[in-house]
């Protein structure tokens, strides 16, 4: 498996500036990421929540240790036509108010303009990464290279 790109939840208020990746610096798909966003005029930004564990938590996790690397993408904060700081304001609102309850459902008031090019940000990096001549890696001396490396050598257990 040459890389994980997990998308586990989608832009709903409209275009960004920016686009966030959680474990940005832990593998050399940054590099493409980066590039592809600057395609968009987007800027790429690391996990501005990197308190709350977010790579340890979610489904790449389980890849990682098995040394897949992977690209874990979130909503950028900058929304186009917005003040600084509204993109904030409505994840915390949204967190607050919505977030594993009830009430987080699909809303017709969405502005999914922002899901589409994120879409197409994860689509081109799919496709970059499956043309590749070599498979992604894990940044030297990062905690998951040793799996990968024994993973690539064909070994057939994990840890």
């Amino acid at each position: 498996m040459a890389i994980d790109i997990n998308v586990d939840g989608v832009n709903v208020w409209g275009r960004t500036s920016d686009v966030g990746v959680i474990g940005l610096g832990k593998s050399n798909v940054d590099q493409a990421v980066i590039r592809l966003a600057k395609a968009q005029n987007r800027t790429v930004k690391a996990d501005e929540l990197s308190d709350r564990g977010f790579f340890y938590r979610s489904d790449q996790f389980n890849f990682a240790k098995w040394g897949v690397p992977a690209a874990y993408f979130q909503s950028g904060n900058e929304y186009l036509g917005k003040p600084e700081g509204w993109g904030k304001k409505m994840r915390e609102q949204w967190e607050d108010e919505h977030y594993h309850q009830p009430s987080d459902q699909l809303l017709d008031s969405w502005d999914l303009t922002g899901a589409l090019e994120d879409v197409v940000l994860y689509f081109q990096l799919g496709l970059e990464v499956a043309n590749a001549a070599k498979m992604p890696a894990w940044n030297k001396g990062d905690e998951f290279e040793a799996p990968r490396i024994k993973a690539l050598a064909g070994a057939s257990s994990a840890p």
